[in-house]
């Protein structure tokens, strides 16, 4: 079976974090969050890797990001364009805001051709979830059996402000449902939304880490076209395709299933930059015990 391909969507505006939260360093050698995803997926046994980034950023990933660990991982650009939209329609007039994580997965197309996981740069997984999607991929030969990483709730959310997450529900470690939930933030046993619907302790999370399949795609295009003739007539600045509506629909139909891969870890990630003493906290303390090289790239 081939080896699967780690796909890294980087190119998000951050308009909570303030600023391009994807280069920002997390150690003293210049690393970002990043380069810890990628490193802990390569000790997974991943050896390529794609950026999906905006065009502002091509010159960071040319000249730091990618040179450190191209000795290590084959590495690869993808751009996520305002303008690469499906044929037969246009970008409103005014809009400057990416069109969403299924775009953003779609602007790698090229690559998609075998197994691949899709994380985001700006989350820190631990290195479990790589070895558990890994070992997905390498050895589930169904073409239409996709996976979950799934985290419990109460290991995702941020004492700095609410969050959005991927509610899931599961049945016999299939997935059944992933809704994008908004304004998550923690309470007593687990956590609230903006609505103050409550998700107990132990409640799977979607963090934008599936394992797919080359057949996801065609359903992303098809979602896109559907996205670009509903959704963006009424919110024409600011609506997003969401990659976890895809499995959803996938499910619903039973176009395909998509196994729920249990993470116990901890997740750290920088939403807002209030966040960012806490991760870098954390990397210092796995550096420490000796988790992570002190160097990480050699």
């Amino acid at each position: 079976m081939e080896k699967p391909i780690l796909v890294v969507m980087a190119a998000g505006m951050a308009s909570r974090y303030g600023g391009a939260k994807q280069v920002d360093p997390v150690d003293e050698n210049g690393c970002v969050i990043l380069d810890y995803s990628v490193f802990d997926a390569m000790r997974a046994g991943f050896d390529e890797v794609v950026f999906i980034i905006r065009e502002s950023l091509k010159r960071d990933f040319e000249e730091d990001i990618c040179p450190r660990m191209q000795s290590k991982m084959k590495t690869h650009l993808a751009f996520q364009r305002l303008t690469d939209i499906p044929q037969g329609f246009s970008v409103p007039e005014g809009r400057e805001k990416p069109w969403g994580t299924t775009h953003a997965v779609l602007s790698a197309k090229e690559f998609l051709n075998r197994p691949f996981a899709v994380i985001n740069a700006d989350d820190f997984y631990g290195l479990g979830a790589y070895k558990t999607i890994y070992n997905f991929l390498t050895t589930n030969s169904d073409p239409n059996n996709h996976a979950m990483a799934g985290y419990l709730v109460e290991n995702t959310l941020s004492d700095n402000g609410t969050v959005t997450r991927g509610v899931c529900t599961a049945k016999d470690g299939k997935l059944t449902n992933c809704t994008e939930t908004y304004g998550l933030y923690p309470t007593g046993g687990g956590a609230k939304d903006k609505n103050g619907d409550f998700f107990p302790n132990g409640t799977f999370i979607s963090m934008n880490f599936w394992g797919f399949k080359p057949s996801i795609v065609p359903a992303l295009e098809r979602d896109l076209v559907n996205f670009m003739k509903t959704e963006v007539p009424e919110n024409p600045l600011k609506s997003e395709c969401l990659l976890p509506n895809t499995p959803s629909g996938l499910i619903a139909s039973g176009e395909a299933s998509f196994d729920v891969l249990p993470v116990h870890e901890v997740w750290s990630g920088v939403t807002y930059k209030e966040d960012m003493p806490g991760v870098k906290a954390r990397i210092a303390s796995l550096r420490a015990d000796g988790s992570y090289p002190m160097s990480l790239w050699g």
